[in-house]
């Protein structure tokens, strides 16, 4: 019987099998804690599709496909420094990020 929808399959993230030895050594790694104040402010993000949310998510889980692409968009402007709670360097750990992705 048909009811209009279907049930997708889950997206499960298995973090014990993911490589953190990379989002270990970036110290603002562990300093954010995912307020999506960066994001709200970040110019590039209004032209292009950059979340630097979402990238700095996806690097602290060691799913390191495609950031290089990603973190090449950031301006390093620094309008998501001045607006972090915890005043994490958002410009060196981009470039920082940078450096540790082939």
């Amino acid at each position: 019987m048909d009811f209009g929808f279907t049930i997708s399959k889950t997206r499960v993230i298995d973090l014990s099998a993911a490589n953190m030895e990379k989002a270990a050594r970036v110290e603002e790694v562990r300093r954010c804690m995912d307020c999506g104040g960066c994001t709200a402010t970040c110019t590039a993000g209004q032209f292009i599709d950059f979340n630097i949310h979402r990238t700095h998510l996806l690097f602290r889980r060691g799913q390191y496909e495609g950031l290089d692409k990603a973190l090449e968009a950031c301006m390093l402007c620094g309008k998501c420094t001045l607006v972090c709670p915890r005043g994490v360097n958002l410009r060196r750990m981009i470039i920082n990020m940078r450096t540790l992705l082939p």
